[in-house]
């Protein structure tokens, strides 16, 4: 069975853990760098243009989003790193993010977005290590790989893959612009919540 994602509809944002209501529904999670490309990957997921808002700020998402499919919650977490804001800032979505993994949810499937273009980052790493620590599970979306060539993009996933303990099979190559590696991220989503 396929999720419908052409339904794709907001639900909610919240600024502080303790607002989200308890879970109904199965959710998966988008975690990130600020300047990763979650906004875009989200709204191609779901076939539309601003469903989640795209800036050409890194770190818009200041808040966590809540978008309903079909019966499943997308969470659109802040991004973490890049952004030019605040230390308290900063530090407000950093908690937000830990509170939001420490409450009784259903986290059927975390999808930890990661620049392909680049080596691993520090806190990829730290979020990727806290995922496997708390025994979450997840896969790793590698974005921007348009702006790479096919054999440059299977390097680097295997680069990726290695440095951050992975086999390769938890790491999808993405494009938010030519849509690459979409329907990969659509089945592993309905494999962890269907």
């Amino acid at each position: 069975m396929a999720l419908r994602y052409d339904q794709a509809k907001f639900e909610a944002s919240y600024g502080k853990a303790a607002d989200i209501p308890e879970a109904t529904m199965p959710e998966v999670s988008f975690a990130g760098r600020s300047n990763v490309g979650k906004s875009s990957l989200l709204n191609k997921l779901v076939g539309r243009k601003a469903l989640a808002k795209v800036s050409s700020t890194p770190g818009r998402t200041a808040n966590i989003n809540f978008f309903e499919v079909d019966g499943i919650y997308l969470v659109d977490l802040p991004g973490y790193g890049f952004a030019k804001v605040s230390k308290a800032e900063q530090k407000r979505w950093a908690n937000l993010i830990a509170d939001y993994f420490d409450q009784e949810r259903s986290f059927n499937l975390v999808v930890a977005l990661v620049d392909i273009r680049h080596d691993a980052q520090k806190l990829d790493v730290q979020m990727l290590d806290f995922l496997q620590d708390s025994e979450l599970p997840f896969v790793v979306a590698l974005t921007k790989a348009d702006k790479l060539s096919r054999n440059k993009q299977e390097q680097q996933r295997s680069r990726l893959a290695k440095q951050f303990g992975l086999s390769r099979d938890q790491v999808i190559v993405t494009s938010a612009q030519t849509g690459q590696g979409i329907d990969e991220l659509k089945r592993r989503i309905e494999d962890a919540c269907l």
